[in-house]
């Protein structure tokens, strides 16, 4: 998938607009990558933002496999800053150009075929090249129904996740208890937010959202920078991306053979790989439904640079932030307690024990704690009700607005699958329903690519045929 998306980047295919050849973009540069980033990384990096770079930094091997078996490989053993690069490393490639890819690469797909190809906005659309007519038989329902699995996983998934962690910040902020009846609580709350989003449709509810879900975000990132050791991050984090950079194709390739590394790889990597591919169907969607008019070239550049950079530049300040913390309480032969925390397996507390520290100002604190919980909770509802409209788009074969009913239908029913999973099985439940939702999703999008590259090849920019040759084609 990354080496198709660097391929049609550079490719003479770049030049092609996701619609007729005088369509032009629906929404400005802004909106449009409020809506990326919000729908394709928000919730995941306020849970993991702490968390995942301290375990990776973290050498104790308390889950009877190595915290970071490439910071092994290259000897960084000791809780130094060697070992913080190589952890910001590893949280980089899980949240890095592999996962895009696979957003790019589906979108793309999706946009070309509905918006150039003029077939409808739905998974099944992407495999016209190679089954023909029969995406609108049997064939074409299946795929559909197994992208709408992945998706209703998938954000279920999320759901999980940050209701897990607001729980634990309401806890911090006011007290309230944290435990499944606050957690089902809060997925019924926001549900019903969502699907409000949802029924008032992208260009109203879902894009106010997530602008305003950018605003916030820089503040709560500039408390990181500024109240936190802003020379150190700032180096730390030119440091750390120039690392990623240099390794990103190495770790690609990489499958460990050992019993303990190969566990952690099926732990963190699969699982990261799994979430991705099961969220593909949604974001891939949702990229392309407000990506009309725009060039592959434009698109590329900017699906996969553009939010992969503000989540590098996130996950630096937040993770870097708790790695600085732990490095100069181990100066002094003590520990900040972020790194027990996480190894305690307390993921969602992890973010909050941060906060607590980088400012000596408690008031500022609270005031941060209370934004990221709030932010916790917008950022779900941006993902839920891109979800929402997704699914009931694919659905309804392509409709630009589907049906309010079956956007509530849906929008609740996300919400009653993330509870359900909560109370059977918490965390495991939800990487286990996240993973098997993707197996066959990727069978899927690796036909999609063929299908693409096999469309692409006869694209009017490419032959000299008119576009409007081609809808009549298809009409026909």
């Amino acid at each position: 998938m990354l080496f198709a998306c660097f391929f049609l980047m550079f490719s003479r295919y770049g030049s092609i607009r996701l619609g007729d050849d005088d369509s032009r973009p629906e929404f400005r540069n802004f909106s449009w990558f409020a809506m990326l980033f919000s729908a394709g990384v928000g919730i995941g990096i306020l849970f993991f933002g702490v968390a995942e770079p301290v375990f990776y930094f973290d050498n104790s091997a308390g889950f009877g496999y190595p915290n970071n078996p490439y910071a092994d490989q290259i000897g960084a053993v000791a809780m130094n800053e060697a070992r913080a690069v190589a952890a910001m490393r590893v949280t980089y490639f899980h949240w890095g150009f592999h996962g895009w890819a696979v957003y790019v690469v589906v979108g793309l797909s999706l946009a070309y075929f509905s918006y150039r190809r003029k077939l409808p906005l739905t998974m099944r659309s992407a495999l016209y090249p190679i089954i023909g007519e029969k995406i609108y038989g049997p064939i074409g329902h299946a795929v559909d129904l197994l992208a709408v699995f992945g998706t209703v996983f998938g954000v279920a998934t999320s759901l999980g996740l940050g209701v897990q962690q607001m729980a634990v910040g309401l806890n911090h902020l006011f007290g309230i208890d944290a435990g499944l009846v606050t957690q089902i609580v809060l997925i019924g709350v926001i549900s019903v937010i969502a699907t409000l989003s949802a029924v008032s449709g992208v260009g109203n509810g879902i894009r106010i959202i997530s602008e305003w879900n950018i605003y916030l975000s820089i503040v709560l990132l500039a408390y990181f920078m500024f109240a936190g050791p802003f020379q150190w991050l700032m180096g730390f984090f030119v440091t750390t991306y120039g690392d990623y950079l240099w390794n990103v194709i190495p770790m690609g390739f990489q499958t460990f053979n050992s019993e303990g590394a190969a566990a952690w790889q099926g732990a963190w990597t699969i699982f990261y790989w799994g979430w991705w591919i099961s969220w593909a169907p949604f974001v891939g969607m949702f990229i392309a439904r407000i990506s009309r008019g725009r060039t592959i070239r434009e698109f590329m550049v900017g699906v996969m640079f553009v939010p992969t950079t503000i989540a590098f530049f996130w996950l630096c300040m937040f993770g870097g932030n708790a790695i600085y913390l732990e490095l100069q309480a181990a100066a002094t032969g003590g520990s900040a307690g972020i790194a027990d925390t996480v190894m305690a397996w307390d993921l969602p507390q992890a973010l909050y024990s941060t906060i607590e520290q980088v400012s000596s100002v408690e008031w500022l604190n609270w005031s941060m704690a209370a934004l990221a919980t709030l932010l916790l909770a917008t950022w779900f509802i941006t993902s839920s009700d891109s979800g929402t409209l997704v699914i009931t788009t694919m659905l309804s074969m392509g409709h630009d607005d589907p049906p309010k009913k079956f956007r509530i239908i849906w929008g609740m029913g996300e919400g009653l699958v993330a509870a359900v999973l909560l109370s059977v099985g918490g965390l495991k439940a939800l990487q286990t329903a996240s993973i098997a939702a993707a197996l066959p999703v990727s069978i899927i999008m690796l036909l999609m690519t063929w299908g693409l590259f096999k469309s692409l090849a006869t694209d009017p920019s490419i032959t000299g045929q008119k576009t409007a040759e081609i809808k009549a084609e298809t009409e026909a």
